[in-house]
């Protein structure tokens, strides 16, 4: 699948992907949960990056509570 992805910067239509994990309120910060994910797009030429907010689950979300 080919993508149409234009970096708004320098143009360039190639690019990374990776993804993230942070915690949200107090609650999750205390015990360490990351429940919220994010995707995130990047720029090879410029490294301009994008950020896009991703749903979890709730079985991943209790998995993170357990194993920190």
């Amino acid at each position: 699948m080919q993508s149409k992805w234009v970096c708004p910067k320098c143009k360039n239509t190639e690019y990374e992907t990776d993804q993230f994990q942070a915690t949200g309120g107090t609650f999750t910060k205390l015990f360490n949960v990351q429940c919220k994910k994010f995707t995130t797009v990047t720029c090879t030429r410029c490294k301009y990056t994008e950020i896009y907010k991703a749903t979890t689950s709730s079985l991943i979300n209790i998995f993170d509570f357990f194993t920190n």
